[in-house]
């Protein structure tokens, strides 16, 4: 970590980072300058030079782009295209996609009209707050009233608890991966605590980054505390004295929020060389991620932390044992962390006992697209589509559904008539989709399909970390392939979207390539009657 933090440095200070100050940073680090280069080629963050002093970023993916987001940003650089001192740049996903079209001013949210954004980033009106989450929505989770109280779960742990009592109410209560992977989190840390070694690490993944997934950025905004007790937890079941939460750069808000949180667990005596009084030492820390959305691949995220370019690793050996610095490491994101202290303080059946019918617990699900109120919320597992679309209010404007996705951009659409799905992975699958990461995108009737699913391709073409063939190159052969189609040629290439999407998903070595073409191959499959597929089906059969 020490390079990538001493290059974000000079990338905050600075507004670059210079060839004259990654010689500089060479040597005085004493490590070859063509290592400095290969990190800062890599990650997206850094410049070579300075830009203007006020950037204006606005999201160019799939649910900005659905209110209007291509316009929006025109409109923007038309507003500002008097400004030199202002620079305004399309962008992947903020995690702002509750805000859509999503504008941030030095990675300050901003909602409104150009007229709006201009009179912000001239300073004509001052940057607004962002408005405090719900906290009785997202507070079904947190099993403290008080913050007085908070951090009673592993109190309560430390005085009397068993690691091995702590891992099988993980397993009795059936919490999985919240992130997407959906691996049993009980099976999880308890490989981790077996394994073997000395020194151990508990990561939060926290750089989620997918299109239409902002549930983690809320959850760390309005619970912060209940993050770092989960890891603490963690921490304490496997034997690590060290944790560190890889959070996205552009969460500017949840990092403060999670910063406070960790200070506030040092004055306490939850976090240090001794936590309260026990003996059992952990120390914090917050990471913030130079950016690029493979970074949520766990094992990319390792090789950054590792100050090397965020590459994913071959697996086996997985990170329970053999992660971090090749020490064994649990790594979950900030929804599973959260769920734990809960489990923990009321016990597995009463986590059991807050799903929907046989369902087991709690899911927050990011909701967005085309619906009256989007927004986070925390829901019982098990709860259908249609009941979270009827939370949000239903569709905009009264419009008819045409479909939906329920685990953001790497899920396939699924058709209206499947809305009565449970929020299960078990479920989601056999319908035909993924829950992935509870980011649900409501889709009306009158949308383009294959506009909004090359849309999501182009987004991971764009973040491919280039490391496999496949990926790298069959990712821009298919965004090439549709947008001749769509131009009325024919395609310069005689391999169907459907080869190219069974060669990454069988060849590539992340779930980025596995998944880089699928929302627009099983849009083809699952909607054959859809209009504005047509065209892609005639021209690339």
């Amino acid at each position: 970590m020490r390079l990538l933090k001493a290059l974000m440095a000079l990338q905050e200070s600075s507004g670059a980072v210079t060839d004259a100050s990654l010689r500089e940073l060479a040597r005085a680090e004493n490590v070859p300058l063509y290592r400095l280069q290969g990190l800062r080629s890599f990650y997206p963050v850094f410049r070579k030079e300075p830009g203007a002093p006020v950037q204006v970023q606005v999201c160019r993916d799939v649910v900005c782009r659905m209110a209007g987001g291509a316009d929006h940003c025109h409109q923007v650089r038309a507003a500002l295209s008097d400004r030199q001192d202002v620079e305004v740049t399309e962008v992947s996903c903020l995690g702002l996609c509750d805000q859509a079209p999503a504008t941030a001013i030095n990675e300050h949210p901003v909602q409104g009209t150009a007229a709006r954004i201009r009179a912000c980033a001239t300073g004509d009106q001052p940057l607004p707050d962002a408005p405090m989450p719900d906290q009785a929505e997202r507070g079904l989770t947190d099993p403290y009233r008080a913050a007085e109280e908070h951090y009673g779960s592993v109190r309560d742990l430390i005085d009397a608890g068993s690691p091995d009592a702590v891992i099988q109410a993980l397993k009795d209560a059936g919490l999985r991966g919240l992130g997407g992977a959906a691996f049993p989190t009980g099976m999880k840390w308890d490989f981790t605590r077996r394994a073997p070694g000395d020194e151990k690490y508990v990561i939060c993944n926290a750089d989620e980054s997918e299109p239409g997934t902002f549930k983690d950025r809320v959850i760390l905004e309005s619970h912060a505390h209940l993050v770092v007790e989960g890891m603490l937890i963690g921490a304490w079941v496997i034997g690590a004295r060290r944790g560190i939460v890889y959070l996205r750069h552009e969460y500017g808000r949840a990092r403060r929020a999670l910063e406070t949180a960790i200070g506030e667990a040092y004055r306490t005596g939850a976090l240090g060389e001794s936590v309260f009084g026990s003996g059992f030492a952990f120390d914090l820390e917050v990471f913030v991620s130079p950016g690029g959305y493979i970074m949520g691949e766990e094992t990319a995220l390792l090789e950054a932390l590792e100050d090397r370019r965020g590459e994913p690793r071959n697996k086996p050996p997985f990170p329970t044992n053999a992660g971090l610095y090749g020490k064994p490491t649990l790594i979950n994101n900030v929804e599973t962390f959260a769920a734990v202290p809960a489990i923990c303080r009321h016990g597995a059946d009463w986590w059991a006992a807050q799903g929907a019918g046989d369902y087991k617990g709690l899911k927050f699900v990011s909701v967005s697209g085309d619906v009256a109120r989007p927004g986070v919320h925390c829901v019982p597992w098990g709860t259908t589509a249609r009941q979270v679309l009827e939370r949000c209010g239903g569709m905009a404007d009264g419009r008819a559904l045409k479909a939906f996705s329920p685990g953001g951009a790497s899920t396939a659409f699924l058709p209206a008539d499947r809305l009565d799905t449970p929020l299960d992975f078990d479920a989601m699958q056999e319908a035909g989709s993924a829950l992935g990461t509870g980011a649900m995108v409501f889709v009306a009737e009158h949308r383009d399909l294959l506009d909004m699913t090359l849309a999501q391709v182009r987004f991971f073409r764009n973040e491919s970390c280039g490391k496999c063939v496949p990926c790298r190159i069959g990712s821009h052969k298919a965004v090439e392939m549709v947008e001749q189609v769509r131009a009325g040629a024919a395609p310069t290439t005689s391999v169907s979207l459907v080869e190219l999407h069974q060669t990454l998903a069988k060849t590539s070595i992340c779930g980025l390539g596995q998944v880089a073409l699928l929302p627009l191959v099983d849009a083809l499959r699952t909607f054959p009657d859809d209009s504005s597929l047509q065209a892609l089906k005639g021209g690339q059969a």
